[in-house]
């Protein structure tokens, strides 16, 4: 039973640094994009975009405004 348990508590370690190396490689990937300011513009816009929209979609699909 114990090792059952020891093994449970690797998980959070795992999607602790699955999280991370995603980050960070995505990260790197936008970071060259952040150099020039229309590029820059447009990178915060769309990200601002996609949370918008992740945002008001659920809301709707949970029922919590009159759509």
């Amino acid at each position: 039973m114990g090792e059952f348990f020891e093994n449970v508590l690797r998980y959070p370690r795992y999607l602790i640094s699955f999280s991370l190396g995603v980050f960070f490689s995505v990260f790197g990937w936008l970071k060259p994009l952040l150099k020039n300011p229309v590029t820059a513009v447009a990178l915060v816009g769309i990200v601002v975009g996609g949370f918008m929209f992740l945002f008001f979609t659920l809301r709707a699909m949970l029922g919590l405004s009159t759509v």
